[in-house]
């Protein structure tokens, strides 16, 4: 049964604390159920970055086996593959101890400079997911999203074709870098359990709007899991919200 929870948060490093303990059951609840695997999208931003940070640290304290963890991110900026603007990059540097190796089971996007247009990158990287997936269909355990003041979730903003089978080329985004690729909202709604880590005032508006309006529209109404939506929201971001 599909639910909806929103969670209350001092701060961004309370909302990164929540969502790290959430994420970590998650893990372990998925291997106890599944036992061979866990698929993990992951997230960018500065909330998303100092989450994973707050995580990398409690896998290590925790001595936890993500051994069957696949890492995957919901979206990506295309430009070269060592640029600091890389969710991966940035994710790499946070939890150094998780993402620091290469891994089969790590799947960053494709860069700019691997020798593909954006379109191609797109059709190489769903082919991609096909085939780690096999007779399976593509679907996340576990998404992260952040979601920004326009009520843009990974790199679907407002206005645009969110459209796609798994993964959607983005060539015009409003915020640059103008070139991304990203999970279309299918296959982010396709995951059975989503986490939104939401912090600071200029989420606000947005986050009352989602959440109190039913006739919004913003991407980020649109995200629904399978089974469980979880928001951890911070006082600041839900000021309107519970003000309500």
């Amino acid at each position: 049964m599909k639910s909806v929870e929103v969670h209350k948060a001092t701060n961004a490093i309370d909302v990164a604390q929540q969502a790290s303990f959430e994420i970590i059951e998650t893990i372990k609840n998925v291997l106890e159920k599944k036992k061979n695997s866990v698929h993990i999208a992951l997230t960018g931003g500065t909330v998303g970055i100092l989450t994973l940070e707050v995580l990398g640290k409690a896998i290590a304290e925790q001595n936890l086996d993500v051994s069957k963890v696949h890492f995957w991110w919901g979206d990506e900026r295309f430009v070269e593959t060592n640029s600091k603007d890389r969710n991966f990059i940035q994710a790499k540097t946070a939890m150094p101890n998780v993402l620091g190796a290469e891994s089969e089971k790590i799947h960053p996007f494709p860069s700019s400079d691997d020798g593909l247009e954006l379109e191609t990158a797109r059709r190489v990287f769903s082919a991609h997911m096909k085939t780690v997936f096999g007779d399976s269909e593509p679907a996340m355990d576990l998404t992260i999203l952040g979601m920004g003041p326009d009520g843009h979730v990974a790199s679907l903003f407002p206005g645009m074709n969110h459209d796609g089978d798994l993964v959607v080329a983005v060539d015009n985004s409003p915020k640059p870098p103008s070139e991304r690729l990203s999970f279309s909202l299918d296959l982010i709604n396709r995951s059975e359990k989503i986490i939104f880590v939401v912090a600071g005032i200029d989420k606000a508006e947005v986050v009352e709007s989602v959440h109190k309006n039913p006739e919004c529209d913003l991407p980020g109404a649109k995200v629904e899991a399978k089974d469980q939506t979880l928001w951890i929201i911070d006082e600041a971001a839900g000021a309107a919200f519970w003000s309500c």
